[in-house]
C-alpha cells in the first residue's frame, strides 16, 4: 500500500522516473548487487496483506512482531518473519488456491521456466545445506549431475514448488504495481548489476559463463582500483565473465537478462558501465583489490548482439569511476546517455573544468545530487572543507544554508535530459540516513524513509521545481 501511495506523491510533485535498487534477492551483506540470481525477484518484497486478502494468510499470522526498528531495516528478524508467512501462505494456496489461479501458476512457470527451474531448486538446494556455498554441496550436486540433479528435484520438490510459488506472487504483484505508476505518468528506472554473486543461481547452472577453476570456485574476480571511496580499491569477490564462451553463444545469456529486465521497469540503469569495455581483474587469493590489472572486454559486440535481439532499449550507462576515452565512446556509440553526480564537481580534487560542473553537461546527460553510494548531501555539505563549500556558495549562488535543495535545483536547470534527485536530499536528512558507504560490507541498505519525514513543503517544493525548469513529463 505504501508503494502505491509513494507512486501518488511522484504524481503530485510532477515526477515522471522512479529509481529503483535491483529488483533481485539479497546475498552477502544483504547488498541487492550481488544477488542469488540475476533473473528472480527479491521474496522480502512481497506484499503480504495481498495474500492475507486472498485467504493464504490469516491477520493473526501476518501481524510483525513488535520491536521492528521503523527507520531502518533489520534483516535477520524481517527475513525469519517473512519467510514464515511466505511458507504458511504456499501451503494455503496448495490447499485452497481456486482454478485461476492454478492456472496462471502454471502459466508462469512454463513462460519462465528458462531460468526458473534451476532457481527454484538452487534455492530449495540452499535451504537444504544452510550457510554453504553451492560449491561446497555435494559433489554430483555442485557438478550438476544428472542423477544427482533428479533425485534432489524429487526430494525437495515441495520447497522447489515454494520459490516457483514466491516468484509468481512477486512477479503479479510488481506488474500491478508497474501498471499503476505507469497509468498515472510515472515510468520505473531498474537496475543491472554487472556481475552476478558467486553463489547464485545462474553461476551454478551455468560455470561454462564464469571465470572459475574445476571445483567452481573463482580464479579472478570483480572490483575497482583503488579511488576516492577506497585506498586500496574495491574488491567486490564477483567471478569475472568467461567473455569468449559469452561471445561464441552469440552473448544469449545477456540478451536473456536484458529482455527479462524490461519485463519489470521501462528504463534501465547498467552498473559499471566502464567494466563493459575494460573491467579490472583481481586474483582471487588477493585480500584488496590493490594488485589487479586492467582487460579488454566486448562490450561493443556485446551491446550489438542485444540491440539487434531487442532493438533500442532506454538504457542509462553507470559511467563513473576511471572513465576512459574508449569507454565514453562506447557509451556514445550506443546511444547511452551518461550519469553526472553534482558531488562530485566541488571535491578538492576536482578542477573548475570538472565535467560534472552543471555548465560543462550535454543534453545526453542524467544528473543526480547523489546516489544511493554517496552521502546525502546534507552529509556530504557536513563533511567537506569551508573552501570547497566557499567554492559551491560561489557557483551555485547560495548562501549554503539549504544546500541539499541547492544541488536539486542546479540538476534542475542544467541541460540535462534527465535529473533524478534522492529523497533523502528531498526531505533535508543528514548524512544518518545514508543509504550505502562503497567499500563496506556491514551497515548498508537498510534505510527507510517515513511519512511523517514527507511535509508539505516538500511536495510544494518539488512540484514547482519541476515546473520552474519545464520537466514536468
Amino acid at each position: 500500500a505504501d508503494a502505491y501511495r509513494f507512486v501518488d506523491w511522484l504524481q503530485t510533485t510532477g515526477q515522471g522516473l522512479w529509481q529503483i535498487l535491483p529488483l533481485g534477492g539479497l546475498g552477502l551483506g544483504h547488498s541487492p548487487y550481488m544477488s542469488t540470481s540475476a533473473f528472480a525477484g527479491n521474496v522480502l518484497f512481497i506484499d503480504l496483506e495481498d495474500l492475507q486478502q486472498r485467504g493464504w494468510l490469516t491477520r493473526e499470522e501476518m501481524a510483525a512482531p513488535s520491536g521492528f526498528d521503523k527507520r531502518h531495516v533489520q534483516f535477520d528478524a524481517t527475513i525469519a518473519f517473512r519467510m514464515t508467512c511466505l511458507s504458511r501462505a504456499a501451503t494455503r494456496f496448495d490447499a485452497l488456491a481456486n482454478g485461476a489461479d492454478r492456472r496462471e501458476l502454471e502459466a508462469f512457470c512454463r513462460l519462465q521456466a528458462d531460468w526458473l527451474e534451476d532457481y527454484a531448486l538452487f534455492m530449495a538446494l540452499g535451504e537444504a545445506h544452510p550457510g554453504r556455498a553451492w560449491t561446497d554441496w555435494e559433489r554430483a550436486l555442485a557438478q550438476r549431475q544428472d542423477d544427482a540433479m533428479a533425485m534432489a528435484a524429487a526430494e525437495h520438490a515441495p520447497r522447489v514448488q515454494f520459490w516457483k510459488f514466491c516468484q509468481w506472487t512477486f512477479f503479479r504483484q510488481w506488474q500491478r504495481l508497474r501498471s499503476y505508476a505507469n497509468q498515472r505518468g510515472v515510468k520505473i528506472v531498474g537496475d543491472v548489476p554487472i556481475f552476478i554473486s558467486h553463489d547464485s543461481a545462474e553461476v551454478w547452472s551455468r560455470p561454462d559463463l564464469f571465470e572459475l577453476d574445476e571445483r567452481g570456485l573463482p580464479t579472478v574476480v570483480a572490483g575497482v582500483p583503488p579511488d576516492a571511496f577506497s585506498a586500496t580499491g574495491q574488491r567486490w569477490g564477483n567471478p569475472q565473465y568467461r567473455w569468449a564462451r559469452h561471445e561464441s553463444e552469440g552473448f544469449q545469456w545477456w540478451t536473456d537478462r536484458i529482455r527479462k529486465t524490461f519485463e519489470l521497469v521501462d528504463m534501465v540503469r547498467i552498473d559499471h558501465f566502464r567494466g563493459f569495455e575494460s573491467y579490472w581483474e583481481i586474483p582471487a587469493e588477493e585480500p584488496t583489490a590493490m594488485n589487479g590489472r586492467w582487460v579488454r572486454a566486448p562490450g561493443d559486440a556485446l551491446f550489438k548482439a542485444v540491440q539487434s535481439a531487442l532493438g533500442e532499449l532506454p538504457i542509462i550507462a553507470e559511467d563513473l569511476g576511471v572513465i576512459t576515452p574508449e569507454v565514453d565512446a562506447l557509451r556514445r556509440a550506443h546511444g547511452f546517455p551518461g550519469m553526472r553526480i553534482l558531488q562530485f564537481a566541488f571535491n578538492d580534487a576536482q578542477s573548475h573544468d570538472s565535467h560534472y560542473l552543471p555548465h560543462r553537461y550535454e543534453p545526453d546527460t542524467v544528473v543526480y545530487p547523489g546516489t544511493h553510494d554517496n552521502d546525502t548531501a546534507l552529509g556530504w555539505w557536513s563533511s567537506i572543507s569551508q573552501r570547497t563549500r566557499d567554492h559551491v556558495c560561489d557557483y551555485l549562488a547560495c548562501d549554503g544554508a539549504d544546500a541539499g535543495w541547492s544541488l536539486i535545483r542546479a540538476a534542475s536547470a542544467s541541460v540535462a535530459d534527465l535529473a533524478i534527485h534522492p529523497l533523502q536530499d528531498v526531505l533535508r536528512l543528514g548524512g544518518e540516513h545514508r543509504m550505502n558507504l562503497p567499500g563496506t560490507a556491514h551497515g548498508n541498505w537498510g534505510w527507510r524513509f517515513l511519512w511523517t519525514d514527507l511535509q508539505p513543503e516538500h511536495t510544494h517544493l518539488l512540484r514547482h521545481m519541476t515546473e520552474l525548469y519545464g520537466r514536468l513529463p
